[in-house]
C-alpha cells in the first residue's frame, strides 16, 4: 500500500498545504455540519442554493456561512457553480456516514486539546495531552470522570468498532460450546451482555478495573443479568490472583491499550493459569489487515491517540509483530479470522504447552 511514491510534485505540495492547514480544515467541516449547513444543502440537491438562502436558513451571518463556504470549497466538501452551492461527494460522507461522524466526534471532543501536547507525550512516553481533562497516569480510570461530552463521544467511537464485529466474532466463540467465559477488559459489559443473550447456558466473568467494573455493573443490572455476569476487579498487570477456570478467555480492543511489554506480561499472567483446553480469543484492529487505504489511516492515526491521551505507549499494532508479543507470552494462533465487522481481525489462540489441546 505504501511502498511507492506516486504524487506528482504538484500533488505533493497540495497535499502538503493541507497538512498545514489540517485544523482549519477539520474545524471547518465540523462548524459546517454542526450548524445544519450541510444538512441544508442535502435537502436542496440539485436546485443548491445561493449565499443568501443560506443565511436565511442558518443561524451564521453572511460572513460567517462566507468564510466557511469558501474553505469548503477548498475542502471539495462542497462545488459551486453559477452562483449556488451543492453538497460534494465529501461533504455527503461528512453528513451521512456513522464512522466518518464517530470519528469527527472523537477527535474533536477526546482529542483535539490533547494533540496540542504529542511532542512532549512522545519524548516522554506518557499521555500529556490528559492533561486537558485533569491529572491521572492514564485515561482509563478517568472514564467515568471525563465530561460529558468526551465521556459520550469517547463511548460512541469504542463501541462502533466493536459492536458489527461482536456479532461476527460470536459463532466462532460459541463453535466450542464454553460453558464459562472471562471478559478480560469488559468495559460497559456490552460483550458480556451478548454472550449471555446469544447463549443461556454461558456464564460469564468480566475482569476489569474497579472504576470500570461500576459502570459495567449499572449496565449488567438493568438488563437482568446480574445472576449470569460476576465482576472481578482487577489489574491485569499487577500479581493479583487471576480465577483459572474459563474455556474461553475473551479479549475485545484490549491489548492495544498496552505496549508491547506489557501485552507479553499480561498474557503470560493469563498463561500461568489458563486451564488445559481453554482458548485465548483475542478481537483486535490490526492496521496492516485492512481491505481499503482509509481504514489503515483511521487507525494509525488513533494510534496517536493512544500516545497522547491514554497512556503514551500503546498503538494499533501490525499482525506480524502482535503474532510475535503472542509468541513470548507463550502462545500460537490456531484460527485468524480477518475483516469482521468494520475491519477486525479474531485470533484463536492455543497455549504452547505439553497440555494444549
Amino acid at each position: 500500500m505504501y511502498e511507492k511514491d506516486t504524487l506528482s510534485a504538484l500533488e505533493a505540495i497540495t497535499e502538503a498545504q493541507r497538512i498545514a492547514f489540517a485544523p482549519m480544515l477539520f474545524q471547518t467541516a465540523l462548524c459546517l455540519r454542526n450548524t445544519g449547513i450541510l444538512a441544508w444543502l442535502d435537502k436542496q440537491g440539485t436546485r443548491g442554493a445561493s449565499l443568501e438562502e443560506i443565511v436565511a436558513n442558518s443561524t451564521l451571518s453572511e460572513y460567517g456561512a462566507g468564510v466557511l463556504l469558501d474553505m469548503g470549497l477548498s475542502g471539495r466538501i462542497v462545488t459551486h457553480s453559477e452562483g449556488r452551492y451543492y453538497l460534494a461527494k465529501i461533504g455527503h460522507y461528512l453528513l451521512h456516514d456513522s464512522m466518518t461522524r464517530v470519528n469527527m466526534d472523537f477527535t474533536q471532543d477526546v482529542c483535539y486539546q490533547g494533540l496540542f501536547h504529542l511532542a512532549d507525550a512522545l519524548k516522554a512516553e506518557k499521555p500529556a495531552g490528559l492533561a486537558v481533562f485533569g491529572e491521572w497516569p492514564t485515561i482509563y480510570p478517568a472514564l467515568s470522570a471525563l465530561p460529558e461530552q468526551a465521556q459520550r463521544s469517547w463511548f460512541a467511537f469504542d463501541h462502533f468498532y466493536s459492536d458489527g464485529a461482536f456479532d461476527a466474532a460470536l459463532p466462532y466463540i460459541f463453535a466450542s460450546s464454553p460453558t464459562k467465559l472471562y471478559d478480560v477488559g469488559g468495559n460497559t459489559g456490552k460483550w458480556a451482555l451478548r454472550c449471555c443473550r446469544y447463549d443461556e447456558n454461558i456464564a460469564v466473568t468480566l475482569l476489569d478495573l474497579p472504576q470500570q467494573i461500576a459502570l459495567a455493573q449499572e449496565n449488567i443490572a438493568k438488563a437482568g443479568l446480574s445472576h449470569r455476569i460476576e465482576l472481578y476487579p482487577v489489574d491485569m498487570l499487577s500479581d493479583a490472583a487471576l480465577p483459572d477456570d474459563a474455556d474461553i478467555w475473551w479479549m475485545s480492543q484490549f491489548l492495544d491499550c498496552f505496549s508491547p511489554d506489557q501485552i507479553v506480561t499480561l498474557l503470560s499472567n493469563v498463561a500461568k493459569v489458563m486451564k488445559p483446553g481453554a482458548r485465548l480469543c483475542i478481537l483486535e484492529l490490526f492496521w496492516d489487515a485492512q481491505r481499503f487505504e482509509a481504514a489503515s489511516f483511521s487507525l494509525n492515526a488513533t494510534s496517536l491517540y493512544f500516545t497522547c491521551m491514554a497512556n503514551g505507549n500503546s498503538r494499533f499494532y501490525s499482525v506480524e509483530k502482535f503474532y510475535h508479543y503472542l509468541e513470548r507470552a507463550g502462545f500460537r494462533v490456531e484460527q485468524r479470522h480477518d475483516n469482521l465487522g468494520v475491519g477486525h481481525t479474531l485470533l484463536i489462540c492455543q497455549k504452547i504447552s505439553n497440555n494444549a489441546t
